[in-house]
């Protein structure tokens, strides 16, 4: 959350002169309501297997550079389909995290006490974003440009 996954992504594909998708706008379209939104009328479970199945549909259909929601790795299913791409992890730390995003209302896994929960989110996902990324990224204090630079660099990608 707030890695700026959304703008580095659309970044690079520029820069590679291909196209760029993001699994939650996918889900966001489909549903025609917010993520929040799925999350409180649904249930996280449900959200879940929308997002699984998005993955699943833009891994197969989609050649560009695809970002994908925060807990998507959380699915063993998704992981599969991961290993062997060109997966970059952008990570954070808890500070510039709130810096960006605020840990706000809006991100419905960090409803109460959002520092706390943002670190144990992180301390259960970390382990899965890296074990299917190929890089690691940190992006405190860096630009989307800086971070985008060193994505490409990290997964030795050819500049468009």
């Amino acid at each position: 959350m707030g890695s700026g996954k959304s703008t580095v992504g659309e970044l690079i594909a520029q820069r590679l002169g291909v196209s760029y998708r993001d699994t939650d706008a996918d889900i966001v379209a489909a549903q025609g309501r917010e993520i929040s939104d799925i999350f409180v009328d649904e249930g996280e479970p449900y959200f879940r297997e929308l997002e699984r199945e998005a993955v699943a549909a833009a891994v197969a259909g989609h050649d560009g550079v695809l970002a994908l929601g925060g807990g998507a790795v959380l699915d063993e299913k998704t992981r599969e389909l991961l290993t062997g791409l060109p997966v970059a992890y952008l990570s954070m730390d808890v500070e510039e995290a709130v810096k960006r995003v605020g840990l706000g209302a809006a991100r419905p896994l960090l409803a109460v006490n959002p520092r706390r929960q943002w670190r144990e989110l992180m301390d259960a996902r970390r382990p899965l974003y890296t074990a299917v990324a190929r890089v690691e990224v940190a992006t405190d204090a860096r630009t989307p440009e800086e971070v985008a630079e060193a994505v490409l660099d990290a997964l030795e990608l050819k500049n468009a």
